[in-house]
């Protein structure tokens, strides 16, 4: 779901190209090959609370770039964590074809909160917004809308990652 990744030539032929695809074919909608953070190996975070969430991990720029996009719900304390191979850019976000609202959670190298954007919601027309920073991350995450109030993250609280090879 990072806006820049989605902005690199050659990844916007090869989306291009599989959107032809998926349109010519009349195929089902990208939610039904869509991966869940429950079904897929990753790792866990220790949000304030206390609480542990199972995350799926984001590494790759195709991965980078579909983030939680077509999905139709996320199971309970479950998310997806963003790892840039560098910290020394702000990676905005955006939600175009994001279906449900989610929070965005900016972290530094050591899981420290730089930002949230709550209840992020849906992108449902053309231009979308961007969410974030504009200072340097190291990661991100994201839950499901609502659930950061709840879990107690905050600006300057700390998530530990868990199970999470850099």
């Amino acid at each position: 779901m990072t806006k820049e990744a989605l902005g690199r030539p050659l990844r916007f032929l090869v989306f291009a190209a599989a959107g032809v695809l998926v349109g010519c074919q009349g195929g089902p909608a990208p939610s039904a090959a869509v991966r869940t953070p429950a079904e897929t190996a990753g790792g866990r975070v220790a949000l304030p609370s206390g609480a542990i969430y199972k995350v799926e991990l984001a590494r790759s720029e195709g991965e980078l770039a579909q983030g939680l996009m077509y999905r139709e719900s996320l199971a309970e304390k479950t998310g997806m964590l963003f790892l840039f191979p560098y910290d020394d850019d702000s990676h905005k976000f955006w939600m175009k074809n994001t279906l449900i609202p989610l929070d965005i959670i900016w972290l530094d190298a050591s899981g420290r909160v730089l930002f949230v954007s709550a209840n992020t919601p849906p992108c449902r027309a053309d231009p979308c917004p961007n969410y974030g920073p504009d200072f340097a991350i190291a990661s991100v995450l994201e839950i499901a809308g609502g659930m950061a109030e709840k879990e107690k993250v905050t600006v300057g609280s700390t998530i530990r990652l868990m199970d999470i090879p850099r």
